[in-house]
């Protein structure tokens, strides 16, 4: 339940990804980026007890969840009409699923170690909810997705949740970093 809770942004930057592919690509695309992400989130959650005494690892993250949001901004006002993305046919799988790994690692970090610690020995549980998460997640982003095409406006609300996300995750990492030297 932790992941399937936490997983909502994820989605989010996996419906921006797919709403800038034609309409043909947005399945693989959103097929891709969630193959990528289960296995990153199954390697990460193997590794997880030992990157939770890793200080600095939530500030990096979210310093490269900014970039992210960078890039999508970019994607955003590059492709503009009246505001909002268009679908760009030059923009490529690659590079959608790119885009989407790049967030997912950023971006899940907190999740896998909640879900890590949630639980503990058990791989079996672990790995069931983080698949359960990512299914969860591959229906919203398509639901998303479709509803960046008809409302192009709302890729700018979706950016603002990522950015939260980042500004949140740089803070608390920040927090963390300063208590460790001081």
């Amino acid at each position: 339940m932790i992941d399937i809770v936490l997983a909502g942004d994820n989605a989010v930057v996996i419906g921006l990804a797919a709403a800038r592919v034609p309409v043909a690509l947005r399945k693989k695309v959103i097929l891709w980026g969630l193959v990528a992400a289960v296995a990153l989130r199954i390697a990460m959650a193997l590794v997880a007890v030992k990157l939770m005494a890793i200080i600095g690892l939530t500030l990096a993250g979210g310093i490269l969840l900014l970039w992210v949001c960078w890039r999508f901004w970019r994607d955003i006002r590059g492709g503009a009409h009246h505001g909002a993305p268009k679908v760009d046919a030059g923009t490529s799988v690659r590079r959608a699923v790119l885009q989407i790994l790049v967030a997912d690692l950023s971006m899940s970090l907190d999740n896998v170690l909640a879900v890590a610690g949630a639980a503990r020995d058990h791989i079996d549980v672990l790995i069931i909810g983080l698949l359960m998460s990512v299914a969860l997640m591959g229906a919203a982003a398509n639901y998303i997705a479709k509803l960046l095409e008809r409302f192009r406006w709302i890729s700018y609300i979706g950016l603002a949740i990522v950015l939260y996300v980042a500004l949140n995750m740089i803070w608390h990492g920040w927090l963390e970093v300063h208590r460790a030297i001081g």
